[in-house]
């Protein structure tokens, strides 16, 4: 990673371009051509320095429900659970922890029904039968962007 890709991640996490050609307009800041900034960017996702590149929207605002779970799966059954909460799309991220509850997870879906479906998938997905559901009271969002 060079200067110019310190440069490019810098602008998209703070001022991604809302326009019609933002690699065009990104690349006129870092003196590169739209090719050139599209190619690094699709070089650092495939090397895993870029681990995500999309936008984040504030899913209460639009009418989606979310939720922290948290379950206890016994050691041997850890990946094949994580697989399963990896094949839903409302599954923000999941993590292993010590302790009882080990495995927690966020939802967001766009219903309290749809949820509700996905818990009971996961338990039936997973033989695992009681899932602590704690509904979200506060948002708290932490912005870092990173150097």
């Amino acid at each position: 990673m060079d200067d110019k890709d310190r440069e490019i991640i810098r602008l998209l996490q703070g001022s991604f371009p809302l326009s019609p050609d933002p690699y065009r307009k990104i690349g006129d800041k870092v003196w590169l051509d739209e090719v050139s900034v599209i190619s690094r960017i699709a070089r650092m996702i495939q090397d895993g320095t870029i681990r995500h590149f999309g936008p984040f929207f504030d899913s209460r605002k639009l009418g989606y429900t979310g939720a922290l779970a948290a379950m206890h799966v016994p050691a041997s059954q850890v990946d094949e659970v994580a697989e399963v909460l990896n094949s839903y799309g409302e599954i923000t991220h999941n993590y292993l922890r010590d302790g009882s509850p080990n495995v927690w997870f966020t939802v967001i879906a766009k219903s309290p029904e749809r949820r509700d479906e996905i818990l009971k998938e996961i338990r039936t997905n997973t033989g695992i039968r009681e899932i602590n559901l704690f509904p979200s009271r506060r948002l708290f969002k932490v912005r870092v962007d990173l150097d």
